[in-house]
């Protein structure tokens, strides 16, 4: 069955959606999105990701031509219409289509470009959340605005590339020696005291929907954490290492740049606190 995607108020078969040559968010990546997961039919932690949604488009002075409900009954009526049970959501706001290529912002009267559309994939039963991932290191060659959710991401793409390259699954990326997070994911190490280490939120990371629930659930759950920045040092020298992102929740990561993190098999904190994600998971989904 051909999947429904949903383009500028239209619910179409994926093969006859259409966006202009023109539209900004092909020619400039003038565009936001956002990737939110689904379990059991229904959207999980979606209140943040609309939040996160409306804070890049206030940051870049994008208009959203739909209000959060509305955008939500689109989300909902898109995994009904796609029979989705697990998987993804992604969602695309450009600025839109003038009509020519002009690097000004188009006037204000121009409509901006929706775009969203499902993802089938699993999410809970993923083989690299048994099995951990490697990744290497690389540098991090991208913007200074990385907490807005652009779709300009041919940076964190090249970097996944080179992982791939080296045998590698993702890559860490470094600025100043300091580790800012993963392609596409926030990173997390554990210290051989035990305690959860991740940055800070700033510019220079995405502030993860994922990363702020398990902050909290680590505090519920009694496990020590920092937000701080942490090197590339501390991560060859950490009992565990993880990423976190909306559709991996989290995946270990046992090896960087050809050498073992901690014994080399997912950890037991890493473990403990995916469990406790996909129990919180399930439970606001069931």
């Amino acid at each position: 069955m051909s999947r429904i995607v949903y383009v500028n108020g239209a619910y179409l078969p994926e093969q006859d959606a259409k966006v202009s040559i023109f539209d900004r968010g092909f020619l400039f990546s003038d565009a936001v999105y956002e990737v939110t997961a689904v379990l059991n039919g229904k959207l999980l932690e979606n209140e943040g990701h609309l939040s996160r949604l409306m804070r890049s488009c206030a940051e870049l002075q994008l208009r959203l031509p739909v209000t959060a409900t509305e955008l939500e009954n689109i989300q909902n009526e898109l995994i009904a219409l796609n029979q989705l049970r697990e998987g993804a959501l992604y969602l695309q706001l450009t600025r839109g289509c003038s009509g020519d290529r002009e690097f000004d912002y188009p006037p204000a009267y121009v409509t901006p470009t929706l775009v969203l559309f499902t993802q089938s994939r699993p999410v809970i039963n993923s083989v690299k959340a048994q099995t951990g991932i490697s990744v290497v290191s690389v540098e991090d060659i991208r913007w200074g605005r990385r907490d807005i959710k652009t779709v300009g991401l041919l940076a964190p793409c090249m970097a996944k590339e080179y992982a791939h390259s080296q045998g590698a699954d993702d890559a860490f990326l470094v600025e100043d020696g300091m580790v800012t997070e993963g392609s596409a994911c926030n990173a997390w190490i554990v210290t051989c005291a035990g305690v959860l280490v991740t940055r800070p939120l700033s510019n220079r990371i995405l502030h993860g929907i994922t990363r702020k629930s398990l902050l909290l659930l680590a505090k519920n759950h009694g496990i020590p954490f920092e937000e701080r920045a942490f090197s590339l040092e501390e991560v060859y020298s950490a009992s565990e290492a993880f990423i976190s992102s909306a559709t991996s929740f989290i995946w270990p990561v046992v090896n960087i740049d050809g050498k073992p993190v901690g014994e080399g098999v997912p950890g037991p904190v890493t473990q403990a606190l995916r469990k406790i994600y996909i129990d919180m998971a399930l439970q606001a989904t069931a």
